[in-house]
Order: C-alpha cells, then sequence, then structure tokens
C-alpha cells in the first residue's frame, strides 16, 4: 500500500473533524439570528399579511383598492420620497468636506473633531428639533438676528414648512453621512495622490481624478442610509413642518393610534417598503452591495448584472468623469485667475478644506446647545430670548413622579438592551469575522435588515404582536423591542474591532493545551474588551434614545424619556422640555468622553 494510500483516511479524518468544529462553531449564530426571526421576522411578516386578509382570514384587497383608490396617499409617498431625496443630497454636498477633512488629519486632530460630530449623532432627535424650533420660530434667534442686523423688517417664516423640515431633517441625518464617507475614505492608500503628484498631476488634478473616484463606494453607501432612514422618519416633519410636508410614517401612526386600523396600516406599510425595496434593488443593480462595506463593483461583477447593471456602470462611469472634469476645471480656473504660486495655492486648499470642515461642524454641534440658556431662564415658555435666571424648571422635573419614573425606565431599559444585545451580538460577530461559508452574504442582510428597514413598521409590527401576548406596556417589550434595533449596531461594531485581531493568539493558545473557553476568557476578551464597552455604550444611548418603539409599545403605562417628551412637544411645550433636554445633552457627553478615554487607555497599552 503506497504512502498516498495511507495518508487519505487521516486527511478524511481531519476534514472531518474540521466540518464538525465549523457545525460546533455555528452555534454561536443561534441566539442572535433565532431572536431576530422571532421578535423581528414574525412580527413584521404578520403585520403585512394583515394587509391581504379580512377579519376571516380570507384574501382581500380592499386595503389597497382604498390605498389606490383616492391620489392622498400616493401624494404622501411622493412626497416622502422629495423630502428623502432632497435630504439625502444635502447630507452628502455638506458631509462630505467634513469626512475628508477628518480623514485628512492627524490621529490626534481627528480624535478632537470627530467628538462634535459624535456629539449630535448620539444627541436625541427631540433635543435637536426643539433645539431648532427656537433657532427657526418667528421669533426665534435667526430672525432676532436678522432684524437686528437689519437684514430684514418681517420675520421670516423658517418653520412649519419645506424649509424648516429640510433644515431639520439635514441636520439629524448628516452625522449618519460623515461617518459612513468617513469609514471608507480612512482606507483610502494616501501615496495614490501623491503618485499622481509626482507624475505631474497638480494638486486638484490629483484629488478630482484620484481621490474623489475612489471615495464614491461611501458616498453611495451614506446616500443610501440617509434616504432609507429619511423615509421612515416622522419626528422632524411632526414637530417642524405643517401638514403639506407629512411623511408617510406620521400616516401610519395615524391609523394605529387614533383607527386601530391594522390592515390599513399594513397596507400602507407594504406601499413604503415596496419603495425601499426598488431603492435596493437599483442600488444593488448599479453599484453593488459590497459598496455599503466600501466595495468597488468592478467590470467582470457589473457585467453579470444584466442590461441595467451595464447600463448603470456604464452610467456611473460617465457621472464619475464628468463631475471630475468639472470639479478639476473650475478648481483650476480660479488658480488661472489668481495665479497663485504652487506652496500658496496648496496652502489656501487646506484653508478652503479647513473652514467648509469647520463650518458645517459648527452647524452640526451648536444648534443644540442653544436649549441650555433657556433652562435657567425665568421664560413662562418655550421662546427665546432667556429672562432672568431660576432653576424652576429643574425642580419641576426632580419633583415630577411622571418625569423621574420615565427617567429611570430609559436608565434601566437602556441597560439591560445593551446587556442583552452584547450577550447575543459577541459570539455571532465572532463566529462571521472568522468564518466563510455560503449564503454569509444573505446572513449579513438578514441581520442588517432592522436598521434598513424603516423603524416605523417595525414598531407596528411589534405593537400588533405584543396586543396578543401581553407585552404592551411592559418593560421586558420595550427590551425585546429595542434590541432589534441595537444588536445589529452591536455585531458591526465588534466585527470592526475583530479585523484587527490576530487570530493567532488564540491558535498559540490552543496548541498548548488551553481549551476554547479559557482562551476566550484569558486571551481574546481582554483584547476585544474595548471594543465590547464601545458597543455596549452605543447599545445603551442608541435605547436611552429611542422614540419609535416607545410610542407604541409603553401603552402610555410604562412611558420612556423619550415618549414623555414627544407627549409635552405635542401637548404643551414650556421650558421644563429645555431643561431635560440639557441633562440628556450632559448625559451624552459623559458617555462619549468616557467611551474616548476607554479608547486612549487602551491604546496606550
Amino acid at each position: 500500500m503506497t504512502d498516498s494510500a495511507l495518508a487519505r483516511p487521516a486527511a478524511t479524518r481531519t476534514a472531518t473533524t474540521g466540518r464538525k468544529r465549523d457545525r460546533m462553531r455555528g452555534w454561536a449564530l443561534v441566539p442572535s439570528v433565532g431572536f431576530l426571526l422571532v421578535v423581528f421576522l414574525v412580527p413584521v411578516s404578520q403585520l403585512l399579511w394583515l394587509s391581504v386578509v379580512n377579519a376571516g382570514g380570507e384574501f382581500d384587497f380592499v386595503h389597497y383598492e382604498r390605498l389606490f383608490s383616492s391620489t392622498l396617499y400616493v401624494d404622501v409617498l411622493s412626497n416622502t420620497l422629495k423630502i428623502a431625496l432632497w435630504t439625502t443630497i444635502a447630507c452628502l454636498v455638506a458631509g462630505y468636506p467634513v469626512a475628508y477633512l477628518l480623514a485628512s488629519v492627524p490621529p490626534s486632530s481627528r480624535s478632537g473633531l470627530l467628538i462634535w460630530v459624535m456629539v449630535p449623532f448620539w444627541t436625541s432627535f427631540l433635543v435637536r428639533s426643539f433645539a431648532w424650533m427656537l433657532l427657526l420660530g418667528r421669533d426665534g434667534v435667526i430672525n432676532q438676528w436678522l432684524a437686528a442686523l437689519g437684514v430684514v423688517e418681517q420675520p421670516l417664516k423658517l418653520m412649519y414648512n419645506f424649509v424648516g423640515v429640510m433644515v431639520g431633517m439635514s441636520h439629524a441625518m448628516l452625522p449618519i453621512a460623515v461617518l459612513t464617507m468617513l469609514s471608507v475614505m480612512q482606507s483610502i492608500n494616501p501615496n495614490l495622490p501623491k503618485a499622481a503628484s509626482t507624475l505631474g498631476a497638480g494638486t486638484s488634478h490629483a484629488f478630482w481624478r484620484v481621490y474623489f473616484p475612489l471615495s464614491l463606494p461611501g458616498v453611495a453607501a451614506a446616500g443610501l442610509l440617509v434616504f432609507i432612514t429619511s423615509v421612515g422618519f416622522f419626528i422632524t416633519p411632526t414637530l417642524l413642518g405643517s401638514p403639506r410636508e407629512m411623511m408617510i410614517a406620521q400616516l401610519i401612526i395615524i391609523q394605529i393610534e387614533e383607527m386601530l386600523n391594522w390592515g390599513f396600516a399594513g397596507a400602507i406599510s407594504v406601499m413604503l417598503l415596496a419603495a425601499a425595496f426598488v431603492i435596493f434593488y437599483l442600488f444593488d443593480r448599479v453599484l453593488g452591495m459590497s459598496a455599503l462595506t466600501g466595495g468597488a463593483t468592478h467590470g467582470k461583477t457589473a457585467a453579470k448584472k444584466g442590461l441595467l447593471g451595464r447600463l448603470g456602470a456604464q452610467a456611473g462611469r460617465y457621472f464619475i468623469a464628468c463631475v471630475s472634469w468639472a470639479g478639476w476645471g473650475i478648481a483650476r480656473a480660479f488658480a488661472m485667475i489668481r495665479k497663485p504660486r504652487y506652496d500658496r495655492h496648496r496652502e489656501q486648499r487646506m484653508t478652503a478644506r479647513w473652514v467648509l470642515g469647520i463650518a458645517v461642524i459648527v452647524f452640526l454641534a451648536l444648534p443644540s446647545f442653544f436649549v441650555v440658556p433657556l433652562s435657567f431662564s425665568e421664560n413662562r415658555f418655550f421662546g427665546w430670548p432667556p429672562r432672568g435666571f431660576s432653576l424652576e424648571w429643574y425642580e419641576a422635573y426632580f419633583n415630577s413622579p411622571i418625569w423621574r419614573e420615565a427617567t429611570l425606565r430609559s436608565v434601566l431599559v437602556g441597560l439591560c438592551t445593551a446587556a442583552l444585545a452584547v450577550l447575543l451580538g459577541t459570539p455571532a460577530a465572532l463566529f462571521l469575522s472568522r468564518q466563510e461559508f455560503f449564503a454569509k452574504t444573505a446572513l449579513m442582510g438578514f441581520i442588517l435588515s432592522p436598521i434598513v428597514l424603516p423603524n416605523i413598521i417595525v414598531a407596528v409590527a411589534l405593537f400588533y404582536a405584543y396586543s396578543h401576548v401581553g407585552l404592551i406596556g411592559t418593560n421586558i417589550g420595550l427590551v425585546l423591542g429595542h434590541t432589534v434595533f441595537t444588536l445589529p449596531y452591536v455585531i458591526i461594531t465588534v466585527m470592526a474591532v475583530l479585523k484587527n485581531y490576530d487570530h493567532r493568539l488564540d491558535q498559540a493558545a490552543w496548541t498548548l493545551g488551553a481549551s476554547r473557553a479559557a482562551t476566550f476568557r484569558y486571551i481574546t476578551l481582554p483584547l476585544i474588551k474595548t471594543g465590547l464597552i464601545t458597543a455596549f455604550l452605543f447599545a445603551f444611548v442608541r435605547s436611552f434614545d429611542e422614540l419609535t418603539i416607545a410610542l407604541f409599545i409603553s401603552g402610555g403605562v410604562a412611558t420612556t424619556l423619550p415618549r414623555q417628551m414627544w407627549s409635552e412637544a405635542l401637548l404643551n411645550i414650556t421650558p421644563t422640555l429645555a431643561a431635560v433636554s440639557t441633562l440628556m445633552l450632559v448625559f451624552v457627553a459623559i458617555v462619549i468622553l468616557l467611551a474616548e478615554f476607554i479608547g486612549r487607555r487602551s491604546r496606550r497599552r
């Protein structure tokens, strides 16, 4: 018998053992995937099913007949898509200079600037909307400043119209665009533009012809995320808009809260979901879903996508070429008119980069702080300017049992949500970052679907499912609902940490006789501890600020802090909201500084 014949059984045994080990590791996905199947997929499917059946369980499309019998609902959907599109364009145009600045400065400067982007990102949407109500109101800060400067004689109408909605929506979504584009820009090799310069290309030419095309996958991913998030948004349009700016999510809320019409709400949700799927389909066929992770769509991949993919790829190439040449031409024209020396031109370009970036960062960070002076004023109404000094509104907050209970419930639910999301998400992140297997892309798409699906659909679906199992108005129901949205963020955060993890350390521990449990406890866990803490803090803040789930699940009994703020804003806006908003700003700042402190300590070790 030959040596190869003797070796074949051993190799077979080794392969069999490897497959068994992979199957054992696959159990790490069961908790997170099983959770999303039960708490996310089943309720959403059930809600959508209600739109096509009647009370007797028979197929009935009466809700869709009503939906398309009038142009009202289609007009609201069109208005929703229009607002989402303009919000996306504004965020990409304003966010690109900030992301470019953050990607090009040294790490020491980047950390300080990034904090001012993260503060509005982690600050409540409600707090930011309240700030814009102070700024854009008829007697608000902007109108008072314009009147004082003699620019206008009568106050401008900046709120309760399309302008107010666009300003508030752009401010709310801009951090998402900046952080998404930044993640791609940081992966671009900085030597490529330098290489273009050494070959004779000018600074502007190197940027527009080399750097800008490489950053477009990040621009595409940011545009998709901002657009999908904006489609399901309702906080800013409700507080800053008028009925003319009504969005589809507001219609769904009306159908549930005022009419309790589950079937028609499901039909509206299907229409919104169909619009989101169309956007995703076009994005995938033209750019490829790899753009969401910073990948590029190569010509061979595009060729396999059929006519739509080829047309999209061709149009994309023409678009990139036109924008690149136009940007370079404009920069070149300015350079020829002013005729600066090369060094001076480079200095001016750096100055313009800083001016644009800092201007957008100020737009992001400054508005929320206008609520702080109002919280210490003697004003009896939510308006500017603040007069006198008083702690009355903080006393009203701390002396109110409703506010105290809402705050404690938000903290408790946030801690439980963060703990559950980390426990479920960490094993899944470890497996996904280390294993390659069939349908991994589809599985990742399912795990990430709660953050790309309009939140209002998930909230309404959970409301209907909870009504049958008695979880309405319970903390458990809130924790489960919040975990649906925070679990994908935890998995993404931990996977990002594991990208830089050296798996040979685990292998060395195994060869020395350590069990997998001991290896994880003494090797893996200490090295990824910072990432787990960051994921925990992120999940906690995300849960603490969640309004959509609480709007339905709390049932008016187990109210959370955002739910109580929303109720107060709709009924009677008082400076108490400014005091609560100030406390939330302080809380978010403490969390961000804590995360930054933990990150710096881990980098020093």
